[in-house]
């Protein structure tokens, strides 16, 4: 029961995460759907943590590949940690998965990207050059509007693809179900 739960995860996470592999909008990516998805219904939180972020490796070696920029950089390193405090987000909605929840935390998840990435832009990431003070800041922020509502969009779609797909399967499919933990009733 619990590897039939694993293995369905697996490659739900490495599917979408093959998605980027794909032509799409820029920034229109399952990035914050995956880590959300990973903390709220792996069993293990090694697993929660480690498949989304192998998912996310593996398609960004394939994008650095196909498309010749650097696997590596300060921003990826930014990227990785938000993406495990998502991961620390999905955790919270473990075994309790709620619509509200699931588009609550990508609405939140979201805005934190965008804020945390685009100030770490400003101060001097990822080679793009702005003046470092208000002016610059703002500018920064106005730039990147299109590729956040790019990325909120993708959020979404994949929010409900990987959420409700799962919750989908799992009511079709009891053996998607986790097992009770230890000292809890069914």
């Amino acid at each position: 029961m619990i590897r039939s739960r694993f293995i369905v995860l697996t490659l739900m996470v490495f599917g979408a995460a093959a998605m980027r592999l794909l032509p799409h909008p820029p920034n229109f990516t399952p990035m914050i759907p995956l880590a959300l998805f990973g903390g709220a219904y792996y069993s293990s939180r090694r697993a929660a943590f480690l498949v989304p972020l192998m998912a996310m490796a593996v398609s960004d070696l394939g994008l650095s590949l196909m498309q010749g920029y650097a696997f590596i950089s300060p921003m990826r390193l930014i990227v990785y940690g938000l993406f495990a405090l998502m991961t620390l987000w999905g955790l919270s909605m473990k075994n309790r998965v709620t619509w509200k929840g699931a588009i609550g935390s990508t609405v939140g998840g979201s805005v934190l990207f965008f804020v945390v990435t685009n100030f770490a832009v400003w101060f001097g990431g990822d080679g793009i050059v702005y003046p470092l003070n208000m002016d610059g800041l703002v500018a920064c922020y106005v730039a990147a509007i299109p590729f956040f509502r790019n990325m909120f969009a993708g959020s979404l779609l994949y929010t409900g693809v990987l959420f409700g797909g799962f919750e989908l399967a799992r009511r079709r499919f009891k053996i998607l179900d986790p097992l009770p933990e230890a000292g809890v009733a069914p």
